[in-house]
């Protein structure tokens, strides 16, 4: 599968592997000791976790120092309060991960117009462009991983079924992403089935926004939920109300292995790879601070091509997450409890010319 999801501003993508520091580069790099600031939504999630630890080993592999790590809390205003701090403040280059679309932007912009190198993470805020206000996105193709969810829920929709959706209400690029994917693959393969949604404005209101989902739908048959800690939150729903349903969503942290491994109602699971794509940003900040531009070409960030396929839907019989990132021992055996699908498509944008 090739990158089919374009970026924020209608981006054609690269694939982080084909971004890489030559001798040279890592030799100045080391030279520079550079300090970076690293700014999440939040730091509590595995995803977040192995995204952190990608950029911080792949910094201080060349001498850089991740000196503040920020915890937005998904809030829009302290993200730019912390960013109009950073501008003031000794660093060389800020990653992060925007948690709003223009609501965001003039922290964003702030960073930029103090001369430091501004690297984003799955989305740019509106108004920005790179190479004038950022180096480049670094993110998931979401929108093909949201065609993927959707597949993988769909053996267990019946007929004429109810699909719903569990997601973030707010502008955030790369949820929207993977709704657009959902319904895109159910109205081409699926268009019996009927979708219903169900928004939260915090992460830690999943559960009630799916309880109200659940009962003004109670016909629901399956659930796709934009992340792991949402899904988290529904599961506990239908559980307290002793209510089966089958479930897929995004990310292979701890929790929802162990759930996919059980089975019983998680049966599918679109696994990004944060350590990775943490390397990636990592890779393209040091690139920018050491004057090399971002190359523009045509490629990919992940898992060889030839192991795409291989790994597209593989059923699950273990799940485990390690200390570097959540991985499946996957097997090609049916008694299997649900499925996986590792991502390969971290990428980069290029400069549209």
């Amino acid at each position: 599968m090739g990158i089919t999801g374009l970026g924020p501003h209608g981006e054609r993508a690269v694939p982080a592997d084909k971004i890489g520091l030559s001798d040279e580069d890592a030799d100045r790099a080391r030279a520079g000791r550079f300090n970076v600031a690293v700014v999440l939504h939040t730091t509590s999630s595995d995803w977040a976790r192995q995204e952190l630890a990608g950029i911080a080993a792949t910094l201080g592999a060349h001498s850089a120092a991740v000196i503040e790590v920020v915890d937005c809390g998904f809030d829009r205003n302290r993200q730019n309060g912390e960013l109009l701090r950073l501008a003031e403040a000794k660093v060389d280059a800020v990653i992060s991960i925007p948690v709003g679309n223009a609501s965001v932007a003039i922290g964003h912009k702030a960073i930029a117009r103090a001369g430091k190198k501004l690297v984003l993470i799955d989305s740019a805020p509106s108004g920005m462009s790179q190479g004038d206000d950022y180096v480049a996105v670094v993110s998931s193709d979401n929108s093909s991983l949201g065609e993927i969810a959707a597949e993988l829920l769909s053996p267990f929709l019946p007929e004429e079924g109810v699909a719903g959706i569990l997601t973030y209400n707010a502008d955030f690029f790369a949820t929207n992403e993977r709704e657009i994917g959902f319904r895109k693959w159910i109205g081409r393969h699926r268009p019996d089935v009927t979708i219903v949604r169900g928004r939260f404005d915090r992460v830690e209101g999943a559960r009630l926004a799916f309880e109200q989902l659940l009962g003004e739908n109670d016909d629901l048959d399956g659930l796709f939920a934009a992340w792991d800690v949402p899904a988290l939150g529904a599961l506990a729903a239908l559980r307290a109300a002793s209510r089966p349903m089958a479930v897929t969503t995004f990310d292979l942290g701890n929790a929802i292995a162990e759930e996919l491994l059980q089975g019983d109602y998680v049966k599918g699971v679109v696994a990004q790879l944060p350590y990775d794509q943490g390397k990636a940003a990592a890779v393209v900040s040091l690139l920018a601070l050491v004057g090399r531009a971002t190359p523009l070409m045509d490629c990919d960030a992940g898992p060889p091509r030839d192991e795409r396929q291989r790994r597209r839907s593989l059923p699950v019989r273990m799940a485990h997450a390690g200390a570097r990132r959540a991985a499946a021992v996957a097997s090609m055996k049916r008694e299997a409890a649900g499925s996986v699908h590792f991502d390969p498509l971290s990428w980069t944008m290029p400069r549209v010319t």
